[in-house]
């Protein structure tokens, strides 16, 4: 199972949207998890943004062991040390992983809400994170939800939804983690 918790007072609709969208795309079961705290220790004053990885760290020691994998949601704008901002951040094949709505908001650019866009972008940035905690990395076309996205307009650019190739290979991916957890559950032993 898949787990979404907020991090901070996020947009339901928009979590929720998420959840379903990596439910059907990578056909495991989703839920939507309590909330986190707020993420106050996680903020850089000199910045005005949250670091995503004080995020993804608090993340891994709150996640359910249910859930196999865990995807943070914030309203919080994120950032490296290294990049200005990031859309989000994951554990490489790892449990966890982070992702902002705030630039995903046409009004973070001044410009006037789009609800249907935001949602659009919802779904590309949570499938882009999941997968990168099954161990995928970023993707050379442009195209696949999977590729790199370093400003709105390469976000925006991207379709919906993984290549072929990509998406042969996040549910084989998918596919082998939730297969040895059931092996070792059938076995009497919990992961």
């Amino acid at each position: 199972m898949i787990g979404l918790a907020t991090a901070g007072a996020v947009d339901e609709e928009a979590v929720a949207f998420a959840a379903s969208s990596l439910a059907s795309a990578l056909g495991v079961a989703t839920a939507l998890l309590g909330p986190l705290p707020e993420p106050a220790y996680a903020y850089d004053g000199s910045r005005g943004q949250y670091s995503s990885t004080l995020i993804l760290l608090d993340a891994v020691a709150r996640r359910p062991a249910e859930a196999t994998k865990l995807l943070v949601v914030t309203e919080h704008d994120l950032f490296i040390p290294m990049l200005s901002f990031v859309f989000g951040q994951a554990q490489v094949d790892g449990p966890v992983a982070v992702m902002s709505l705030a630039r995903l908001r046409q009004e973070f650019y001044g410009v006037r809400g789009d609800r249907a866009l935001l949602l659009q972008r919802v779904r590309k940035e949570a499938l882009h994170e999941i997968a990168h905690t099954y161990g995928l990395t970023h993707c050379s076309d442009p195209s696949c939800t999977l590729s790199l996205s370093t400003d709105i307009r390469q976000l925006d650019r991207k379709g919906g939804d993984f290549c072929a190739g990509c998406a042969i290979l996040v549910h084989d991916a998918v596919a082998a983690v939730h297969d040895s957890l059931r092996g070792s559950y059938r076995r009497g032993g919990a992961r």
